[in-house]
């Protein structure tokens, strides 16, 4: 079992196997659990490879949504980067927000025809690196 959980230094993911993931004190140490999923390791020699698949992140994204802490909404702002690139999630426009410096995307999920807000945080160049370097750690096999 693979969990992602918010620690008071940020997003962090742990890996369990199924016996320890029983024990595993989901409420404990002040960390909120984000999202957890089952899946198989392969072997080590097996190429690294990010094995969440679309249904965990599109989640995640929807679990974020009402999200008001900076950490938080910046990524959930790369993970629908993330999920536009994958072309699950369609942009439709923008809407400006009460503070003129920070705008809201309108998207909605391919399929789907509620539309959802996500706000553009803006974030500099090294904030977006810093942010998908997370996620592909907390996404990939090894952290």
């Amino acid at each position: 079992m693979a969990v992602l959980r918010e620690t008071p230094q940020g997003f962090e993911r742990a890996d369990f196997c199924l016996p320890c993931w029983d024990a595993f004190d989901q409420a404990g140490a002040g960390n909120t659990i984000v999202g957890f999923w089952k899946t198989i390791m392969p072997h080590h020699e097996a190429k690294k490879k990010i094995f969440v698949d679309d249904e965990v992140l599109s989640n995640l994204f929807e679990r974020l949504a009402d999200s008001t802490e900076p950490a938080k909404l910046n990524f959930r702002f790369v993970l629908g980067l993330v999920l536009m690139r994958k072309r699950l999630l369609l942009y439709e426009g923008t809407r400006s927000a009460p503070d003129p410096a920070r705008e809201f995307w309108i998207v909605r999920f391919k399929g789907r025809d509620q539309p959802m807000e996500l706000l553009d945080p803006q974030l500099t160049e090294g904030d977006l690196q810093n942010i998908s370097q997370q996620l592909g750690q907390i996404l990939s096999e090894e952290t």
